[in-house]
């Protein structure tokens, strides 16, 4: 895998994440169950928790995007993208196992697997950043 396409694939998680909760709300707002502004920031939330996780889920993908693409962008600016390549995937991976830990629930040992795959992928970026700036 390229290091554009794990920025791709990302991405593309990124996004799938909102669709998952939004697919719960929308139905809701326009059976008018609910007001469009139901979830604005700020007021109380009443979606199941898993819907509640995904939406933490997605904010957490949203934090470190831009840093991951940022690296992924200079590797190949600086003709490194063959050794930024070799990491990169294992940043998603580490992303996505993150995410679907942070969907199955909060107990201790899934809290600690998703700080546990947090770390991995920055120490990853930040040895990508390391190996760019040699």
């Amino acid at each position: 895998m390229t290091g554009f396409t794990a920025v791709l694939l990302y991405a593309l998680w990124t996004l799938l994440l909102p669709l998952f909760y939004a697919g719960h709300r929308v139905p809701m707002i326009f059976g008018g169950r609910r007001r469009a502004d139901h979830w604005e920031r700020g007021k109380a939330v009443d979606d199941p928790p898993l819907l509640t996780r995904a939406k933490s889920a997605h904010l957490n993908c949203t934090e470190n995007f831009p840093i991951f693409a940022a690296v992924v962008i200079v590797g190949a600016l600086r003709g490194k993208s063959a050794m930024i390549d070799v990491l990169a995937g294992y940043v998603l991976y580490a992303r996505i196992a993150q995410s679907v830990s942070h969907l199955i629930g909060t107990s201790t040992l899934l809290v600690m697997l998703r700080g546990t795959f947090y770390t991995v992928q920055i120490g990853l970026i930040l040895y990508m950043i390391w190996i760019l700036l040699r």
